[in-house]
């Protein structure tokens, strides 16, 4: 028979490992709930990364072709060091001549492609514009954007190190011997142009075909059409992340800047209201700012994103002609 000491020590015991396991469930239910947070945090960063990385340096196809074989047009290869010295321009120039006399057309089109293609960009289509330009009696250039190059690996950097390309190309045609530049930008090459004309004196006018500009909003409602994340905090991972391979901020900056801008140039945009991939409103909001009397704006009934072209080559080259001869 046990002795009341023993009895005491024993009841007393009971709640005491009661209270050590009861102890021991709260510490394990809180570290696998503290791993399980950690385990999806890493995974939201890890796909996050994955889908920056992509956007960073975005599949473009090889070229598949050249002026010549394309159109019979004769064209010099010409490659130069970006405005900012970090990358350099791999591109085509198609000159044109003046009639009997021979001489090299002292205007150029500038034509700057679409993100995720190349100089080409075929659904645009870029080789029937240089055709139509040559034509008209402009210079072309044709070139790649550093994403594009396979010639060196650069990624996308919306703009930051894209205008320092395109503001090679100006000067390019400026050495040339030009007196009259147009550059002719689709989708991200629109955005690009505007950003390119905040720093050029030398760029005459700006055609603006399905232009798209780069901030975290735009970048997010391009993102969701393939994939249903969340726009926060998406959008402020991913910007932060870009930075990461791209060695450049990515902010809406630039776009506010644009956005507000009165521009001493003429542009001409042409938006479609079924595209959706760059709202329209964007593009309606810029021209309303625009006071040089010759800047106008074309939204296309049904227009989808750099298919305006296709929908009515005719109407579409009309307007194209009228804008470039209001200003000469």
């Amino acid at each position: 028979m046990s002795s009341p000491i023993m009895q005491a020590t024993a009841t007393a015991a009971a709640p005491d490992i009661k209270l050590n396991r009861k102890s021991k469930l709260t510490h394990f239910s809180i570290a696998s709930t503290v791993a399980l947070l950690a385990f999806i945090g890493i995974i939201v960063i890890v796909s996050h990364a994955i889908i920056a990385w992509n956007l960073a340096f975005p599949y473009v196809p090889p070229l598949e072709s050249n002026p010549l074989e394309k159109k019979q047009l004769s064209y010099e290869v010409v490659v130069y060091p970006s405005r900012s010295g970090e990358t350099t321009v791999d591109s085509w120039f198609i000159p044109a001549t003046h009639g009997a006399s021979g001489d090299e057309s002292k205007q150029t089109i500038i034509l700057s492609h679409g993100y995720g293609a190349n100089r080409e960009e075929s659904w645009v289509p870029m080789y029937d514009l240089a055709e139509l330009m040559h034509e008209l009696n402009y210079n072309v250039i044709m070139f790649d954007y550093g994403y594009a190059s396979k010639s060196y690996n650069a990624p996308a950097t919306w703009g930051a190190e894209e205008k320092n390309q395109l503001l090679a190309a100006v000067d390019y045609a400026k050495e040339r011997g030009a007196q009259k530049i147009i550059v002719w930008g689709f989708s991200m090459g629109g955005g690009t142009a505007l950003q390119a004309a905040l720093e050029s004196d030398h760029i005459d006018g700006l055609i603006l075909d399905s232009l798209f500009l780069p901030s975290p909003d735009t970048l997010y409602t391009n993102i969701k059409q393939y994939i249903g994340l969340p726009k926060y905090p998406t959008t402020a991972i991913i910007s932060r992340l870009l930075p990461l391979w791209t060695n450049h901020a990515f902010s809406n900056k630039p776009a506010e800047t644009i956005l507000q801008k009165q521009y001493e140039i003429p542009l001409f945009i042409i938006h479609g209201t079924a595209d959706n991939k760059a709202d329209v409103y964007i593009a309606e909001q810029i021209a309303a700012n625009q006071l040089v009397p010759q800047s106008r704006i074309w939204v296309v009934e049904g227009g989808q994103h750099e298919l305006i072209f296709r929908k009515d080559p005719n109407v579409y080259m009309k307007n194209i002609s009228q804008f470039l001869s209001s200003f000469y």
